[in-house]
């Protein structure tokens, strides 16, 4: 696996045609959660915030995007015309990506993991 230094990096190493659903993400996911801290993780785009918000990352045919096991449960029904798994789903490269969707899954996610730092807090 190829390491990248940053996002920006991990871009820029993708096809053109990629390189542009890629920066899409990102801009969704940073106007959704503008304090999110951006690092590359399993050597993918990856996004936190009091914990992991989510990733994502390109294949041959599609954008993975692994906005954790809860935010995939809470979205099954609109995931479910997607592949997915327990914390994934794959959006075809060849079709719009899901912006509305992805930014509802980020602000769940957001919002999961600020009330769990408050929980946390509460109980020191």
């Amino acid at each position: 696996m190829k390491t990248f230094k940053d996002v920006n990096e991990y871009i820029s190493s993708q096809p053109k045609e990629i390189q542009k659903i890629l920066k899409q993400f990102r801009t969704t996911i940073k106007k959704a959660a503008p304090l999110a801290e951006e690092a590359i993780s399993y050597g993918m785009p990856s996004y936190k915030y009091n914990g992991v918000l989510a990733y994502f990352g390109a294949f041959k045919n599609h954008i993975g995007f692994y906005a954790m096991p809860t935010g995939h449960a809470h979205f099954k029904k609109e995931l479910s015309v997607y592949k997915v798994g327990k914390g994934s789903v794959q959006f075809p490269i060849d079709k719009p990506m899901p912006i509305a969707l992805i930014t509802k899954m980020i602000k769940f996610r957001l919002k999961e993991n600020m009330e769990k730092a408050k929980a946390k807090k509460t109980t020191k």
